[in-house]
């Protein structure tokens, strides 16, 4: 099982996740609930980092010897998938966690067939159609000795929830009336933003399968820049005063009441990047106050969602623009006059 393959990193190693900074909290359940073989939803809002972290995941996986040309993972010893099962030699090859790291993007359009495979058939013509030659197994046997990871589980239809309800629960597919034992050994890890309506609900009884995971904005200004300096490409140079100054006001707006969407990492990423290719443009070589006022509407306008009692009221350009008047263009006029008068004290 791949959590015995983890439970000896988990406890010798603090903190195994170090793609992701902070986030104590998420970390420690994501242990707790892999050492004991659960399937995980990472629920949050976008930008916090669900994707990293379960990439990270798959880093600290072992290095496995599977059969060599097959896109299953299959382990000589186990072969899952039909055409390892029919071929009694294999050439195996070493492969890494993250080479089998399996990815399926949610959305309304997603099948049945699509996650857990179809009958081909021609090969049904040939071997019959309730033969285990004419299935051509889907995404989740691909994950097989891996993560399989359902960014935006709850933008699946139903359907497709109850397929996955059915392998979850008896490790058996059902394609039409075709049954297909499910002897594959994963990790099951999805994701959710709670706060987004327009997502298909998750059913009660998929849910229980599942331990949650909450994730949360990074804890402290001091974290988030230094997520924004080790993500963000670097242009320019950006000081401390103007890394710290974009930082506040996304960190600002996250705590304003009249927002019902609030402003991701990816924000305060945007901010730091644009900023320098402004700076750039202009022939500086430092990023200028200047250089962040000029972008924000470009970055945020379409990150954050008035309330309605607001947005009827105010568009999102002219509530950014006020905001950052009101909250650093003047703290910041204030600082530089304190500065001023400070000196001709001393003059």
């Amino acid at each position: 099982m791949l959590s015995e393959q983890l439970k000896e990193i988990f406890l010798k190693n603090k903190d195994p996740f170090a793609d992701i900074l902070g986030q104590d909290s998420a970390k420690q359940g994501i242990k707790s609930a892999l050492l004991m073989n659960r399937h995980i939803i990472i629920s949050g809002a976008p930008g916090i980092g669900k994707t990293t972290l379960a990439k990270n995941i798959a880093k600290l996986l072992p290095d496995i010897d599977v059969v060599e040309g097959c896109s299953y993972h299959c382990i000589p010893s186990n072969p899952v998938c039909p055409s390892c099962g029919q071929s009694k030699k294999h050439k195996t090859i070493r492969l890494d966690g993250i080479k089998r790291f399996v990815r399926i993007q949610g959305s309304p359009d997603l099948t049945v067939e699509d996650l857990l495979g179809d009958i081909d058939p021609i090969k049904a013509l040939k071997f019959g159609p309730l033969s285990l030659e004419a299935f051509t197994p889907g995404k989740i046997f691909k994950a097989n000795n891996g993560i399989l990871f359902f960014d935006e589980l709850n933008r699946c239809p139903e359907k497709l929830q109850n397929a996955l309800l059915q392998v979850l629960e008896e490790r058996k597919a059902t394609i039409g009336s075709y049954d297909v034992d499910f002897d594959v050994n994963l990790i099951f890890i999805g994701t959710m933003n709670p706060e987004d309506s327009s997502t298909e609900k998750l059913s009660d009884v998929l849910l229980d399968r599942f331990d949650i995971v909450y994730m949360d904005y990074p804890e402290s200004i001091g974290i988030e820049k230094k997520i924004v300096s080790m993500k963000g490409i670097k242009l320019t140079n950006v000081n401390d005063e103007m890394l710290n100054l974009m930082a506040y006001f996304i960190r600002l707006l996250r705590q304003d009441e009249k927002l019902e969407k609030k402003p991701s990492v990816r924000a305060s990423i945007g901010l730091y990047e644009r900023s320098q290719s402004n700076a750039l443009i202009n022939g500086r070589k430092n990023v200028q106050f200047e250089d962040i006022k000029d972008v924000l509407v470009s970055v945020l306008s379409h990150r954050i969602r008035l309330k309605p009692s607001v947005r009827y009221l105010q568009s999102i350009e002219d509530y950014i623009k006020e905001q950052f008047h009101k909250n650093v263009e003047a703290v910041k006029w204030q600082n530089h006059l304190e500065t001023e008068q400070e000196a001709g004290d001393l003059r």
